[in-house]
């Protein structure tokens, strides 16, 4: 669409901004607002920030591709930066090749068998904070995923330094070129030389996800190159989406102690908190989709090969689907919240995060009398991910 189109209306706002990422919601609301289709004349792209039309390009891909990328990049047009994801950035068949391989690896029966060891370990870890005042995200959110799930994957010990930075790296490229991308981008060399080379068979232990993965080599469903992004895959997938989450849940039941309370009294209500939480803070804030072909989106029409920037957490706060959005309840019915995504290109990782999120919150309800923030909380700031950097709290 040309800029001097008269149907859509614009908005000059900077979804990649410092001074968005700090407060985003009045700008989402302003968004949703001025119509189901805005133009971003900053980047020149469509930008949908309802629930209705996020949740159907979601679930449209043969129209609303992923496979030209997930970011601002558009790869017909420009060089990855890196070779694109096997289930994120590509569309059926060859995404329906890779991700059931992945979705063999993460089903619900792996689930079931981490699940004792991972609640285990959750509250050994969580019975040695209680009584202190710890980083809700270094102590916490960050330790237990990097304590139970690399050992799963088979990771080698020494080097896992460079996971963190390696899923911020990841999720910082897909804005476009400002100063978070670029200093991503700097440091980026340790970080990904590191991962491609533990991702591969010879350096993973026999008995782990990801061995489980290169198995599928052997049996021809994919290469052994491609098997080599699938265990990259896993990596970024299992460990940001989990350490944000954990993280959201932590910073919602400190800012609302009614609802932790409610936890205390039933802990089995656990995994729903964890839910509540990815809805209400949304760690994925945005992703982007390519169109096809020209397609009608709530009014406009969408010429082939526009951008479309999709507004995960306003559409997880849209008045028009939730009663009471800017409300955590644990109570509430989340089915259907995007904070995972939705469709066939939904968060790989989602399963292991849940099982993690769970755990931990389940331990919390049973080692600590009240969560308490200690101190001002310190933002971590990505392209596409919404988390703190710190959070200062005191567990009872």
């Amino acid at each position: 669409m040309s800029l001097d189109t008269p149907v859509l209306p614009r908005s000059g706002l900077d979804p990649f901004g410092i001074d968005f990422f700090d407060d985003p919601y009045p700008e989402h609301e302003k968004l949703r607002e001025a119509g189901p289709v805005v133009w971003l004349e900053r980047y020149g792209v469509h930008g949908i920030a309802r629930y209705a039309e996020v949740h159907r390009v979601l679930n449209d891909w043969a129209t609303f591709c992923s496979s030209r990328g997930v970011g601002l990049q558009d790869f017909s047009r420009e060089t990855p930066w890196r070779p694109p994801s096997l289930v994120l950035e590509t569309d059926p068949p060859e995404h329906d090749r890779a991700r059931k391989v992945l979705a063999r690896v993460l089903s619900p029966l792996t689930m079931r068998e981490l699940r004792d060891g991972f609640a285990e370990a959750a509250d050994a870890l969580v019975a040695g904070l209680a009584g202190r005042e710890i980083d809700g995200i270094g102590d916490l959110a960050e330790a237990f995923p990097l304590s139970v799930f690399p050992d799963r994957i088979g990771l080698a010990r020494e080097g896992r330094e460079h996971l963190l930075p390696y899923a911020g790296l990841a999720f910082n490229a897909f804005g476009p070129d400002n100063a978070l991308r670029r200093e991503a981008m700097a440091r980026a060399a340790p970080h990904v030389a590191w991962v491609t080379e533990q991702c591969r068979r010879e350096n993973l232990s026999p008995d782990g996800l990801g061995a489980r993965i290169h198995a599928a080599a052997d049996s021809g469903e994919v290469t052994p190159d491609e098997a080599v992004l699938l265990v990259r895959s896993l990596l970024t997938a299992g460990i940001d989406t989990t350490v944000n989450g954990i993280g959201a849940a932590l910073y919602c039941l400190a800012r609302f102690p009614d609802q932790f309370q409610a936890l205390r009294a039933d802990p089995k209500r656990a995994r729903n908190a964890f839910e509540e939480a990815v809805r209400f803070e949304s760690p994925v804030q945005t992703f982007f989709r390519t169109t096809t072909r020209a397609v009608e989106l709530g009014g406009a029409t969408i010429p082939e090969g526009s951008k479309v920037l999709m507004f995960l957490a306003s559409a997880n706060r849209d008045p028009r689907r939730w009663d009471r959005p800017d409300q955590y309840d644990i109570a509430r019915k989340t089915s259907g919240h995007v904070g995972f995504g939705s469709g066939i290109h939904m968060c790989v990782g989602q399963l292991v995060a849940r099982l993690e999120g769970e755990v931990v919150l389940e331990a919390l309800a049973r080692h600590a009398d009240a969560i308490e923030i200690a101190g001002p909380p310190v933002r971590s700031y990505n392209n596409t991910l919404r988390g703190l950097a710190r959070l200062p709290l005191r567990i009872r």
